[in-house]
């Protein structure tokens, strides 16, 4: 009997075990993930566990299973949670240039496997190798950022208006931030809400809970067994830099908890809404990235060379699918023939080529998902039977992707560029797939009219070369984005500038400039150094100094 119950444990382990190809099994090797077809461990506190259902990551290039990572319950998560707010603890009573130096280290950890990592986020989330690598670079370079910051958070020193007195405003850490990231970026968008947020989180002396995107948990967990050792060799709990791989539930309990002092949360507008709502139902903080359904606007004088390029790359780049990707197209009616008629041969060329997203030549790789596709085709198809007009030869799926037989599976579909009606409703729809919608103008005015006529307010970009139009642009009748870019496209925002939106795009800043004071909670002291005791409103009870 014992014998024929090992045996059908040998078999099923048989059944269950998955051959990965060699092209998938050399990326996670690389940064140390199994290739053996085992579950693998979604939650870390400390140690790794997790009991809840097993979520599938998949290559959205070729359709194959990478790993079943098993989630974590929303016990699991409450506990993980508590171990965090404990682990705070450590991080706040280490000094900030400490911590910077903790970080650094993180940033060699990162550094040492920029081309590792970076192939793993084109295997799981589908960006061409060269965007991958730059991702995991970008987290690179914030964590600098962090580290000279936590030498220079300070807080500031008032007047005040009665004598031998003096106010301070002092910044302390919060505890955790909980951060919620989003597929098209699971590296930097933990490496950019890690980096952005853990990293800037962690020079400010807080501990943070990282849930990432059900469809990409193998970069989350590769980054976090980079990561938190670092943290262990320096005295800190591993549970400072927590993970909780999970589907809707574990979000909710992350979302609802008076635990987690700030919440940071990068996805749709509908659901960032929602989390707006709970999190202040506890009166948290929050922190949203949401749509971007970001605006490029050449102008008559514009450098058409120059914004020819920067409409392309922001256009066609990650696939359509950054959340400052180009989407609206606005011409002057002056050159908008001559400007079409060079872009939209670009589309239709070998100069985008489509493939293998681990090939160094790929420049357009897979949509993330089905869903996405999906998406990409009701919207065309909803823009042609409203009487829009589709302007490049190729649009739709993909059905072969030459000289990449093992794409036969992904998620592909072709770049396009269409001509909507003016009151077309998805002119106000973020689509997240590379469809770039194309208007023209007669005035500025005009132009920045329909900019600002949308819902969102990420990134925006005017190309012109007068100096007039510049200051109209940036004023207060200008664009009313989070970003307004001159000469530069929408997309490839840096690190040392604040990366965040405006109206339905959400609130709050991250990366550089003040950003960090987010993180933080804010105490004004007024110190009387007299032996005096001046009153407000100048009363006297009659006794005493005064």
């Amino acid at each position: 009997m014992i014998a024929r119950a090992a045996r059908l444990s040998v078999a099923r382990r048989h059944l269950s075990a998955r051959y990965l190809s060699t092209r998938a099994e050399r990326v996670l090797a690389a940064v140390n993930l199994p290739t053996d077809g085992g579950e693998i461990a979604g939650v870390y506190d400390g140690s790794w566990k997790g009991s809840g259902p097993a979520q599938v990551s998949k290559c959205p290039a070729t359709g194959e299973v990478l790993a079943h990572v098993r989630t974590g319950t929303v016990k699991e998560t409450e506990e993980t949670i508590r171990k965090t707010k404990e682990a705070g603890k450590a991080i706040r009573a280490m000094p900030a240039p400490k911590r910077g130096e903790v970080i650094r280290q993180m940033r060699e950890a990162l550094a040492s496997k920029v081309g590792e990592l970076g192939d793993l986020v084109s295997l799981e989330m589908g960006k061409i190798k060269s965007e991958g690598k730059g991702e995991v670079q970008e987290a690179v370079d914030i964590c600098d950022y962090a580290t000279g910051l936590s030498r220079s958070m300070a807080g500031r020193v008032l007047p005040s208006e009665r004598p031998n007195h003096v106010i301070y405003e002092i910044p302390n850490p919060l505890g955790v931030v909980g951060i919620l990231t989003a597929f098209n970026f699971p590296v930097a968008v933990h490496v950019r809400d890690f980096a952005t947020n853990m990293a800037i989180a962690m020079a400010a002396g807080n501990a943070c809970l990282w849930k990432p995107a059900p469809s990409t948990p193998l970069c989350a967990i590769a980054v976090t067994k980079l990561l938190t050792p670092i943290l262990e060799k320096n005295g800190l709990p591993g549970a400072a830099m927590s993970l909780v791989c999970g589907d809707v539930d574990v979000g909710k309990s992350i979302v609802a908890s008076r635990d987690v002092d700030l919440l940071s949360f990068t996805g749709s507008e509908k659901v960032g809404q929602i989390v707006a709502v709970e999190v202040q139902k506890r009166s948290g903080k929050v922190l949203l990235e949401l749509g971007g359904n970001n605006a490029a606007i050449v102008d008559k004088d514009a450098d058409l060379d120059l914004a020819l390029q920067a409409v392309l790359f922001a256009a066609v780049g990650t696939a359509g699918q950054r959340c400052t990707t180009t989407r609206r197209l606005f011409l002057h009616k002056s050159i908008a023939s001559k400007f079409l008629s060079r872009l939209l041969p670009l589309y239709d060329s070998d100069k985008l080529p489509v493939g293998d997203p681990l090939n160094p030549k790929t420049l357009i790789g897979p949509m993330h998902s089905q869903g996405g596709v999906t998406s990409y085709m009701k919207t065309l198809e909803g823009i042609k039977s409203r009487g829009g007009q589709v302007l490049t030869k190729r649009s739709g799926p993909i059905d072969n992707v030459t000289g990449f037989k093992e794409g036969s599976g992904g998620n592909w579909v072709w770049p396009t560029v269409v001509r909507l009606k003016a009151d077309d409703p998805s002119w106000k729809e973020e689509t997240f797939a590379p469809i770039l919608q194309v208007a023209e103008f007669d005035t500025l005015e005009e132009a920045i009219e329909l900019n600002n006529s949308v819902p969102q307010g990420l990134s925006s970009s005017l190309f012109t070369n007068s100096i007039r139009s510049m200051g109209q642009w940036l004023g207060p009748e200008g664009s009313d984005c989070g970003i307004t870019n001159i000469n530069v496209g929408t997309s490839g925002a840096e690190i040392g500038a604040a990366f965040g939106g405006n109206k339905s795009t959400g609130w709050g800043r991250e990366s550089g400039g003040d950003a960090w004071h987010q993180y933080v909670r804010w105490s004004a002291a007024t110190v009387n150094y007299s032996d005096k005791m001046p009153l407000a409103q100048g009363v006297d009870f009659g006794f005493g100094s005064s």
